[in-house]
């Protein structure tokens, strides 16, 4: 059973975020986090420079951590290796509390409760609930859901079938830090940047990853396979970033319907590309990405099992090689 121990440790964090969603006390990512806000009282300036230490330090202590318990984990064997990989699997995947939030989003649009889904909306994304109206929930909870499908799901196991515990909460960490740091608002603009930066790097795979499953799973939300992978190529460079714009141009073709346009956040109003050409998202094509974004998710904890047993097996051989 312990032959892979990565694996399985995936697929077992896998299956405790689905059945028990983020941990709802001592969870590791607001600790995080409110490191992170502490550390930034002392590190911020309006440069460049210190948003560079500032991340590298935030990130870099957490891959150390991560280094420093696997090898520990690995010392003590097997089963000890695939505990941690799970319990550090669990802690980082965010997908099936993204998907319950959608859900509720969609049933408050439903029965026209827009006080209450405008509350829920921070949960989901950092935009101006109060400047939105039904459609426009509708829209910036779908778009959110489709970038972090990528974000607080497919990165996680991804880079934990490449890189292990060390993988998965760096790559946490360095998504958490964007979330936190990386606005191109006045304050954050030159701090925030290193971080922004990190992330776009350690997205590169997942995003796409996200792309692919997306193109493969549309059909099981009666989506077009063709249309996922048509707006992927047309339109995804239009987004300024060069992540969520696949994920989310990907969804948007998968599900025949228009993103972007118009973006009201707090610090400000960005004026995003149309991605797609279908009609504007309602809360019934709300539901459709939720359960597209579950099926990404099941699609990509098992292929990323399957490329870490490969991994593993890719080192055994160089190792009886040498």
């Amino acid at each position: 059973m312990w032959t892979h121990p990565r694996a399985i440790g995936l697929l077992i964090g896998y299956g405790l975020d689905r059945l028990f969603a983020d941990p709802r006390r001592w969870h590791p990512v607001a600790g995080f986090g409110t490191t992170a806000l502490h550390v930034e009282r002392v590190s911020y300036r309006d440069s460049k420079v210190f948003g560079v230490f500032h991340a590298v330090t935030l990130i870099g202590s957490v891959a150390a951590l991560g280094i420093g318990s696997s090898h520990v984990a690995t010392r003590l064997g097997a089963p000890a290796d695939t505990a941690l990989v799970a319990a550090a699997t669990w802690a980082a995947l965010g997908g099936t509390s993204l998907s319950r939030v959608g859900g509720q989003m969609a049933d408050r649009l439903d029965s026209d409760d827009l006080m209450a889904a405008r509350t829920l909306l921070p949960s989901l994304c950092g935009r101006d609930p109060e400047s939105l109206d039904s459609d426009g929930l509708a829209r910036a909870a779908l778009e959110s859901i489709a970038e972090n499908t990528s974000d607080a799901a497919v990165g996680v196991l991804v880079w934990g079938a490449l890189a292990g515990v060390p993988g998965i909460l760096a790559y946490r960490a360095s998504n958490t830090l964007d979330a936190m740091v990386g606005y191109r608002s006045p304050k954050y603009l030159r701090f925030g940047w290193a971080a922004a930066r990190i992330d776009d790097v350690m997205n590169l795979v997942p995003a796409r990853v996200t792309g692919l499953a997306t193109v493969l799973t549309a059909p099981l939300v009666h989506g077009s396979a063709v249309g996922a992978a048509h707006m992927w190529r047309r339109d995804a460079s239009k987004h300024p970033s060069p992540n969520a714009g696949v994920a989310e141009a990907s969804a948007a073709g998968a599900l025949g319907l228009r993103l972007g346009g118009r973006t009201q956040y707090r610090h400000g109003v960005e004026n995003r590309p149309t991605l797609g050409d279908g009609p504007s998202p309602t809360a019934r094509d709300l539901r459709r990405a939720v359960t597209l974004s579950t099926r990404v998710q099941e699609l990509t904890a098992l292929a990323s099992a399957i490329l870490a047993v490969a991994i593993g097996q890719a080192r055994v051989r160089r190792h009886r090689r040498a």
